[in-house]
């Protein structure tokens, strides 16, 4: 077996020091306390991460830690609530080692310390298989104020923030062995727009987190809302280090709006001052990229009008 701790000891000398807040109990129980908040609604999400699926076997441990924390972090900036605590549930191959435990709870703590969420507990496993690790964050908004996928409305413009495709670049960069560097590491550390959620509620119709590629998850909100979602290509943001890696044709936009793992907050609202207000709040750049219709479905389309055929949307499980 590798050389790490035992289930208890890993979690009493690795672990419980991420436990901060009281109702955790610094991990002695089997439960936690959740922390709630008068006049808010308690947020919770969960996402699952697998080697091989989400990160690859060769990432520092410490980057796979912080990007486990920041994909649920980022499922809860959508909704526009505040991080309140988070639970994590590792399943260990034997070839993790302590260095590598040690190295990803460095992680894990300097992201939490950074984004004041605290653990509040878990569960530690053995696996013959890949590793794995799964998140389930919590956090807070004023009641009856989250920002739902179901809010869209015919007339609304389309929003994202930051710029897409990069996480994907950065994937191919890793898989073909040279690249740019800022293209790795917005693969491998996604960046939970916070502070925009927070201030887009009242704002925003619908908003969702951008994370199996854009087109398929403003699809969701177009489902969800009963409406049809037009996107304009050649707005879609991308780096000038995208552009440089894909190219700009209209089949290099579609592969950056397909190829997920951007963790942007993609929204519809029908205030655009508002809007612009919001990002510069939050000193985050975001973009028009269409306007929603009266219909079903999302369509996309070129400079000229004409629509662009779409294969695949974004990434699936199954």
């Amino acid at each position: 077996m590798a050389d790490r701790p035992s289930e208890f000891a890993l979690i009493a000398e690795l672990f419980a020091p991420l436990a901060t807040t009281p109702g955790a109990f610094a991990l002695s129980d089997d439960a936690a306390i959740a922390p709630v908040r008068a006049g808010h609604d308690l947020i919770v999400t969960t996402d699952a991460l697998v080697e091989g699926v989400h990160f690859l076997a060769g990432d520092p441990p410490d980057a796979i830690a912080r990007k486990a924390l920041r994909v649920n972090l980022s499922d809860l900036a959508a909704k526009g609530a505040e991080p309140a605590g988070y639970l994590l549930s590792l399943s260990l191959p034997q070839r993790i080692d302590r260095t590598w435990l040690e190295h990803f709870a460095r992680g894990l703590g300097e992201d939490q310390n950074a984004f004041g969420v605290p653990l509040l507990g878990g569960d530690t496993t053995a696996t013959p298989g890949p590793l794995s690790l799964t998140i389930t964050a919590m956090g807070h908004v004023p009641a009856g104020a989250m920002i739902r996928r179901s809010g869209a409305k015919a007339g609304d413009g389309v929003y994202i923030s930051g710029t897409i495709g990069d996480a994907g670049g950065g994937l191919a960069v890793l898989q073909s062995g040279g690249g740019p560097a800022e293209l790795i590491e917005r693969y491998r550390l996604p960046s939970p727009r916070l502070a925009l959620g927070r201030a887009l509620r009242g704002v925003a119709s619908a908003a969702i987190d951008v994370s199996d590629g854009l087109l398929a998850d403003l699809a969701h909100i177009a489902d969800v809302s009963s409406v049809r979602i037009s996107v304009e290509a050649a707005r879609i943001p991308r780096s000038a280090a995208l552009r440089a890696l894909w190219g700009d044709t209209p089949a290099a936009i579609v592969h950056a709006a397909t190829a997920g793992d951007d963790y942007e907050i993609a929204f519809t609202s029908a205030h655009e001052e508002q809007v612009m207000e919001a990002a510069g709040q939050a000193g985050v750049s975001v973009t028009r990229i269409g306007h929603v219709e009266q219909g079903a479905g999302l369509v996309v389309h070129d400079p000229e009008g004409r629509e662009i055929a779409v294969a695949r949307a974004g990434f699936t499980h199954f």
